[in-house]
């Protein structure tokens, strides 16, 4: 059974939001025009649900584990700037045959600074250097998985509701960061899933850094180290997953 202390950072998550989606779509900084994006039909969308939900699963998270927070909305930032001055380039050898051209690409920058933020909160959520280099692994690589998802309305945030949800069953911590990432992805799954809306970079990337602080914050090392090397495998098959993903139901 849930217990309250579990309940409330999926609600504060879900009401910050939805009141954040509410006041971007009301009065889009820069107006509307930089905020709309052409989904894979063709229809034109709104990014307002990748800051509110960063905003939200952040702010949901820091009040369980500041370092947790600090992540997702770190993660969130990455992706904002990838949202914002990304390029056409998809994968890591990409972005790192680039840099070793010397041409610092957004892909580099969102790479390296969420794998540098998930090392920062496994300094923090752990204590042995083993098991705080496998929390960076996992933070990061969640919140890889999670954007590798978000190929087709609703993917990503409903991934999020589904891997989460056994996280709801712990005690603790865990449990609680858990719901947060939930508490968020529930918020904007309607209007994702209804292509009026789209995570972006930024909000599939906060999501899927906020459910990797639940996994490690769940966990110990066993738990760490398996899920790290199915994030990595993950990771390889990029391609594959995403292909998965955009696969059309029914």
């Amino acid at each position: 059974m849930i217990d309250k202390r579990t309940c409330r950072p999926l609600l504060l998550a879900a009401a910050l939001t939805r009141a954040g989606q509410a006041v971007l779509r009301a009065a889009p900084p820069g107006g509307r025009a930089r905020w709309e994006r052409t989904n894979h039909a063709g229809r034109a969308v709104g990014l307002y649900a990748g800051p509110a939900v960063t905003v939200g699963a952040g702010i949901a998270a820091a009040r369980v584990h500041p370092g947790a927070g600090a992540a997702v909305l770190a993660a969130g930032a990455c992706g904002a700037y990838d949202d914002v001055a990304g390029d056409h380039r998809r994968g890591f050898r990409a972005h790192l045959r680039a840099l070793r051209d010397g041409e610092i690409t957004s892909g580099a920058v969102k790479l390296f600074g969420i794998a540098a933020a998930g090392l920062a909160a496994g300094a923090v959520l752990k204590e042995r250097p083993a098991d705080r280099l496998l929390a960076g692994i996992v933070i990061a690589g969640s919140a890889h998985l999670v954007n590798l998802l978000d190929v087709r309305p609703g993917r990503a945030a409903g991934a999020v509701l589904a891997l989460g949800a056994s996280g709801l069953l712990r005690e603790g911590p865990g449990a609680r960061l858990a719901a947060g990432a939930m508490g968020a992805a529930a918020a904007v799954l309607p209007d994702d899933a209804g292509e009026r809306v789209m995570l972006g970079d930024t909000g599939a990337h906060a999501l899927g850094a906020a459910l990797g602080a639940a996994v490690v914050a769940g966990n110990r090392r066993a738990g760490l180290l398996a899920h790290a090397v199915a994030l990595v495998a993950a990771a390889c098959c990029g391609g594959r997953v995403s292909d998965l993903a955009r696969t059309p139901r029914g």
